[in-house]
């Protein structure tokens, strides 16, 4: 499938390609466009908006777009769960979950962006082991609090 966003990716708009190839779309194909266009883009190349105003995967109910996109194909992986918390809270004014990696990652997704790359594919693909790793350690942490006992 084809799926197109706003150029210029920062949080979420790194971390929904990340979702999207590694647990819905592993053939995925990237637009990465000025707000203005996206919907044009998406109506001549059949793609799925996201993370823009009025779709139906963007930022809903207080949620970022990695959030509803977890809602939209029912994702219940805890260790996704726990990530969307993180990336909600490096990418909303409203953090509803006070994760302290969001402060982190918030930096590490600037710093990529002053690293100077070409394009925003550059930037998902430089990413791309930063939300591996983060996951590696969402699901070590998860695996952490299932095994707690309850008081």
């Amino acid at each position: 499938m084809k799926w197109v966003t706003r150029d210029n990716v920062k949080v979420d708009r790194v971390a929904c390609p990340w979702l999207i190839k590694r647990f819905i779309d592993t053939e995925a194909k990237f637009y990465f466009v000025p707000m203005v266009r996206v919907l044009t883009v998406a109506e001549k190349e059949g793609a799925i908006p996201f993370d823009v105003p009025n779709v139906e995967l963007g930022h809903k109910a207080g949620k970022c777009s990695f959030e509803t996109m977890l809602d939209k194909y029912q994702l219940t992986d805890p260790a996704l769960q726990l990530l969307a918390k993180i990336v909600h809270g490096a990418d909303l004014q409203n953090d509803l979950y006070g994760q302290p990696e969001s402060q982190g990652l918030k930096a590490i997704a600037e710093g990529f962006r002053l690293l100077g790359f070409e394009d925003d594919h550059e930037i998902l693909e430089s990413q791309s082991i930063v939300y591996d790793a983060l996951y590696a350690y969402c699901r070590a942490r998860s695996e952490e609090l299932q095994s707690e006992p309850a008081i």
